[in-house]
């Protein structure tokens, strides 16, 4: 367990009851740049979405955003809805804090393994319970709907690792091979895209198919007709030319 403090910026007591983080007593680094700013508002934006629409309880889920060489996250313990301007927590894709002075989430990890991974510029990290539940069932989600083609593929679940752990970081970029989202064994969720809007719109995507399969699964009797991984390939070439142009 942390130890309580006090962000002297006046965000208040935090208790990091989730995440064992260090503490951290001064501002690091330099003054957050105004792009910065304006990422960290979408940030805290999206973080209270996942709040609002059941996607996370309280502080357990995190999110991230790059913006250039720095990655803004949430920081470990703080409720969302307390997180203001000055609370604005960054490090650079080492690790090393470089904003603000609340330690960032002990998920951090998984956000920079992702970062360093592919072109992603922002994570969206989750406790979604249906899939959730559905992580301790199967090792992939069954092709229960062709949105899966939205998402690489037919989803896969990440081996349980300990929350923080590199082992779980590791485990999590290997069923990211060749997709945006994945489920973490007894965890949750993972999804990443260009932005905090896309990555947040694959995370919902991921726990409402989840729901849908458990859904479908629990009628007495009948058992739910799956897609073939062709089909979901095909819906997925379709997808990418999906919407508005320009």
């Amino acid at each position: 367990m942390a130890e309580e403090r006090r962000d002297r910026r006046g965000v208040g007591d935090a208790r990091d009851a989730r995440e064992g983080a260090q503490e951290v007593g001064e501002s690091w680094g330099r003054s957050a740049r105004p792009e910065e700013s304006e990422a960290w508002e979408t940030l805290v934006a999206t973080a209270r979405r996942t709040v609002s629409d059941g996607l996370v309880v309280g502080t357990s889920g995190n999110v991230s955003v790059r913006v250039g060489d720095t990655v803004l996250v949430t920081p470990s313990g703080v409720p969302y809805d307390r997180l203001t301007p000055e609370a604005v927590t960054g490090v650079d894709l080492g690790g090393r804090q470089v904003l603000g002075a609340l330690v960032p989430t002990s998920e951090l990890p998984m956000h920079l393994a992702v970062y360093r991974a592919t072109d992603a510029g922002a994570v969206v990290h989750t406790h979604a319970v249906h899939a959730t539940a559905v992580s301790t069932l199967v090792p992939e989600l069954p092709l229960i709907h062709y949105m899966a083609g939205a998402l690489g593929g037919p989803v896969r679940v990440a081996p349980y690792a300990t929350y923080g752990t590199q082992e779980l970081a590791e485990n999590m970029l290997r069923a990211l091979t060749d997709r945006t989202a994945c489920l973490l064994r007894n965890h949750g969720t993972m999804s990443y895209g260009a932005t905090l809007d896309q990555a947040y719109d694959r995370t919902a995507q991921l726990e409402w198919m989840c729901r849908l399969w458990l859904t479908a699964s629990s009628v007495p009797g009948l058992t739910p007709t799956l897609l073939s991984e062709g089909e979901v390939a095909e819906a997925g070439e379709r997808l990418r030319g999906y919407g508005q142009r320009g």
